[in-house]
Formats: structure tokens, C-alpha cells, sequence
């Protein structure tokens, strides 16, 4: 065990890589770092045999490390699953005024589970669920780029104007909010339906927002968490992403951008050399159209025959053609 929490990624005795222990917790599923971190504090933690209250501690494969009494889970690989979360419930694993919550009601097919980001009981839509608490941290922070989208149903008339004053980001009570794309969906008598896409998804963010520009929110749905979507899913349902589209779009997370109406979208792969879209004579060394002046197997410039085509002495370009470059 070391006492040393500013290197982290030392290796231990055993040659295994040391973490902090409020990271190791979050790693094996148990819940999310800063929880773990409360744990600590609360004394529910021990390592080597002797209880801990600080999470400024790193540890190894080499190290007991019991959490309530019991051996840390060895990491299992990172899951994540689309839960639609109906009204009424809370993201929270448990409530001070016993409310029903979200973990209360999952299926017990489930592993522990930490939810990224929250819903507030009144809202309902997409919500992502992992068993790795570090990815739940690293997938909330507004650095990873991803956007989340809301249907948003307000009383009022609403003014398209002031909704597309939001993208510049705004104050309320002395909280600013980052850039908000917010677009009039369609106005129903007293009520509309709003689209909202953002960022930074601050606490009660949609519903703080809303009510500034005089708007009542009596219904706020998530409809995508960067590139997932709610789809289909009804209320209550959960679904597991495929290992291979989790492995796609975390090796993405970095590249994502938001694009129009708040979809994620990636960043366009950058072409080859040797190609360019539409440009006939330049294709790839090899793979070059006879004929075409690319570098096919015929040679560069050759004709359909393989021979390179002659032009009599004196006769003319024809108008309008250019000699093909090879």
C-alpha cells in the first residue's frame, strides 16, 4: 500500500499497476468515484486490514482491500445498457424520503449498475446505466463532446427569436449555462413542442432555461445521449449496447462533434493520398483505370491496349481536352 496519491500508475510489488483506491472501487463496478470517495470517508472501506478515510491512497494487486466487510470485485469488462426511465422515479440508488428509484425497478438480470447523468423524477427518456463507474465519469464530463437532445413540451406561445437566443449561452440566477440549440418543433393552441440540445447538462438545466424565457415545462423527455438513442424502447424497457458498437463509439468519444439538432455525429476520416473523390487518373497506386491516367497496370497514361497513345506530327488537341496527367 502506498501513501503516495500522486503516482497513481506506479507499479507494485507484484508488477501489477497501482490506482487510487476511489478509482479501483469505481473500476470494479461498485459505484461511481466520487461515491466511492464518500465511502471512504464514512470509514466502509479497509485496506490491509485497517480502515481508511482518506481516498489520497493508492493500491495494487497485492493489497486486501474489503468495502463493507467484503473483497473488492476483481474489474469485469465495461457494459452499457439504454434504459427508458419512466416519470416518478429517482437516479438515485437510494432516497431520504423513500421514493421509488431507478435501480429499484431494473431487472434482476442486471449487474450493479451507476447511471450516467440523471433524470429528475418528473423527466423521463433515455438513460444510460454502465457497471464501470469510471466510464460513467468519464462520459458525463462535458469534455467528451457528446450531446444530449430533448423533446420538450412548454405552455405558452413560443417565440422561435428568443429560443434562438440561447446559442450564445445564457445566465440565470447567477448560473451560466453554455450554448443551447433550442428550435420550435410545432406550437399546439396553448402548448409546443420545443427540441433542445446541449452539452453541459447541468442540474434541472432544460427546466431552469425554459422558465427564464417565461416557458412551463409539463413534459421534458431525453431522446439521445450522444450517439445513442432512445429509439423504440418503451418506458421501463432496457436494452444492452452491443460490445462492438460500446468499443465503436468510446474509441470516437474523443472525435465526436455536435452536429444539427444535436445529433453526434464523427468527424469525417481524412482521404488516403493517392485518391481523389472524382478526379478520374488519380485512384490508388495499382488499382489505377486503364486508360484513365492513373497508375494502372498498363502503365501510367496507357491506353485500353497497354500502348501508350501517339498523336500524327502536326495534327491538333482536340478543343476542350487537356493532356491526361499520369
Amino acid at each position: 500500500m502506498s501513501p503516495d496519491p500522486a503516482s497513481p500508475k506506479d507499479e507494485d510489488a507484484a508488477g501489477g499497476p497501482r490506482q487510487r483506491i476511489a478509482k479501483a472501487m469505481a473500476r470494479a463496478g461498485l459505484c461511481s468515484r466520487r461515491d466511492a470517495e464518500r465511502w471512504i470517508e464514512a470509514g466502509r472501506v479497509q485496506v490491509n486490514g485497517r480502515a481508511i478515510d482518506s481516498p489520497a491512497l493508492t493500491v495494487g494487486p497485492e493489497d486486501a482491500v474489503l468495502v463493507d466487510g467484503k473483497p473488492l470485485p476483481a474489474p469485469e469488462p465495461a457494459r452499457l445498457w439504454r434504459y427508458h426511465k419512466p416519470r416518478g422515479l429517482v437516479t438515485s440508488a437510494r432516497d431520504e424520503q423513500g421514493r421509488a428509484t431507478v435501480f429499484d425497478n431494473l431487472p434482476d438480470r442486471l449487474p450493479r449498475v451507476v447511471s450516467i447523468g440523471r433524470l429528475d423524477i418528473n423527466s423521463e427518456g433515455l438513460l444510460l446505466l454502465t457497471n464501470d463507474g469510471e466510464l460513467a465519469r468519464r462520459l458525463e464530463l462535458p469534455s467528451t463532446g457528446w450531446v444530449r437532445r430533448y423533446r420538450v413540451r412548454v405552455h405558452g406561445r413560443v417565440d422561435a427569436d428568443r429560443l434562438a437566443s440561447l446559442a450564445d449561452g445564457v445566465t440565470v440566477e447567477g448560473v451560466r449555462y453554455g450554448p443551447i440549440r433550442a428550435e420550435l418543433e410545432a406550437q399546439q393552441a396553448s402548448n409546443a413542442w420545443v427540441t433542445v440540445s446541449l452539452q453541459e447538462g447541468k442540474n434541472r438545466e432544460v427546466r431552469r432555461v425554459m422558465e427564464h424565457l417565461g416557458y412551463t415545462v409539463n413534459r421534458l423527455m431525453r431522446v439521445a445521449y450522444g450517439p445513442f438513442q432512445l429509439g423504440r424502447l418503451n418506458a421501463g424497457e432496457v436494452e444492452e449496447v452491443s460490445p462492438r458498437i460500446l468499443r465503436e463509439q468510446l474509441g470516437e468519444a474523443k472525435r465526436i462533434v455536435p452536429g444539427k439538432g444535436g445529433a453526434a455525429k464523427a468527424k469525417p476520416k481524412p482521404v488516403k493520398p493517392g485518391y481523389r473523390k472524382g478526379a478520374p487518373g488519380k485512384g490508388a497506386p495499382g488499382k489505377g483505370a486503364p486508360g484513365k491516367g492513373g497508375p494502372g497496370k498498363g502503365g501510367p497514361g496507357k491506353g485500353p491496349s497497354g500502348k501508350t497513345p501517339t498523336r500524327k506530327a502536326g495534327s491538333k488537341r482536340p478543343a476542350g481536352r487537356k493532356p491526361a496527367r499520369g
